[in-house]
């Protein structure tokens, strides 16, 4: 990453464009025709957004009960929604509703607190660990309508307390304890997702690493726009990494998941999670799970706060379809990559749909 050094550009917080009570957005946030949110005519539903469904939403209850025929149903719901939606909701998850509400409540804290406190956080390219307001070096690409704070976790050589916010006042406990719990329910939908692939319940976690993988948060804060239908509050992609768990805004919708030609708003449960495949395990999988494009729209009257886990292979492991999901009838699909080398597109270009992975598929 010593390629990438500092911001091509000026940072421009988004949060203090939108406090200047602007009528009209400025053009480096306007979003080309065919990328805004808003409603076409029925004759061009591509970009039309459907808010009469919703992705699945499965109890997690039942999986470490006696109840071996509510364990197989669990089972094969997550399967499906990994293998044709790529995202699903959890309730009764195991980490505490408190907590939830609390990592909600100290990070919308943190976004209202003065601007010359946040900017003693401010990222670089590097490694994104800050205080931020662009994804991707590209000068004068267009830029997403969101604020954001990225830490890590994982591996304990990169995490740095320090370059965690001092306020409020118990933002680092807080900030602790939830990665401890997310990353502990990642690990027990890990053995499901190898258990639904036919293979042992530690062969994806194997294939991450083992206990060396990676696990990073980023928090997004979407401040009111006062032109949302030509802005995005973050732009469409699939997650680089292996997979997501997202705390949404308890109040605001905002996340919109493809499906087919229709974008469909997510209806968030009470203190669930949403869960997305990455790149990394549709990678792994051979494309029997799929990582699907996603992206943020954002709202005049109100802004929006979420938080999203990403749990990540071992940066310098080779990933490629594992051997056991490799037949002739369904050869290897992709070419291997280290999760260094994939995210530096990420951090080069910004969102970009789902090319990389694409770009990864061997050639016929």
């Amino acid at each position: 990453m010593n390629n990438l050094q500092d911001w091509p550009e000026p940072i421009v917080r988004v949060q203090s464009l939108s406090e200047r009570c602007l009528e009209e957005i400025p053009d480096r946030y306007i979003k080309p025709p065919h990328e805004r949110p808003s409603i076409k005519s029925p004759s061009s539903s591509s970009s039309s957004p459907r808010d009469d469904i919703n992705i699945p939403i499965i109890d997690l209850g039942g999986l470490s009960g006696d109840d071996d025929n509510l364990r197989a149903s669990i089972l094969r719901e997550i399967s499906m929604a990994c293998r044709t939606w790529g995202f699903f909701q959890v309730i009764n998850h195991g980490v505490n509703p408190e907590l939830l509400d609390s990592g909600r409540k100290i990070w919308r804290e943190f976004f209202h607190l003065p601007m010359e406190e946040k900017q003693k956080y401010a990222n670089s390219p590097k490694t994104y660990e800050g205080y931020g307001s662009r994804l991707g070096v590209e000068k004068g690409a267009i830029l997403d309508w969101s604020d954001y704070y990225f830490l890590h976790y994982l591996p304990l050589s990169l995490k740095d307390n320090n370059k965690w916010p001092g306020l409020p006042a118990n933002c680092r406990e807080v900030i602790e304890e939830y990665g401890k719990q997310v990353v502990e329910l990642c690990g027990r939908l890990m053995k499901v997702l190898s258990i639904n692939l036919g293979l042992d319940e530690a062969r994806l976690q194997d294939a991450f690493g083992g206990e060396n993988i990676g696990a990073c948060l980023r928090v997004n804060f979407y401040p009111k726009c006062p032109q949302p239908d030509l802005a995005l509050g973050l732009s469409s992609h699939s997650d680089p990494g292996g997979m997501t768990l997202l705390l949404p805004d308890d109040h605001v919708t905002g996340l919109q998941v493809r499906r087919g030609d229709d974008w469909i708003t997510v209806k968030p449960a009470p203190h669930a999670f949403i869960v997305n495949i990455g790149d990394q395990i549709q990678v792994l999988s051979n494309a029997i799970y799929k990582s699907v494009e996603h992206r943020v729209i954002v709202n005049s009257a109100k802004e929006r706060v979420s938080l999203a886990l990403f749990y990540n292979p071992k940066s310098d492991i080779p990933i490629k379809p594992l051997k056991e999901l490799v037949t002739p009838e369904r050869p290897s699909l992709y070419q291997p990559m280290t999760f260094d080398q994939y995210r530096l597109f990420i951090r080069t270009m910004g969102p970009r749909g789902k090319s990389q992975v694409e770009a990864l598929k061997s050639p016929r």
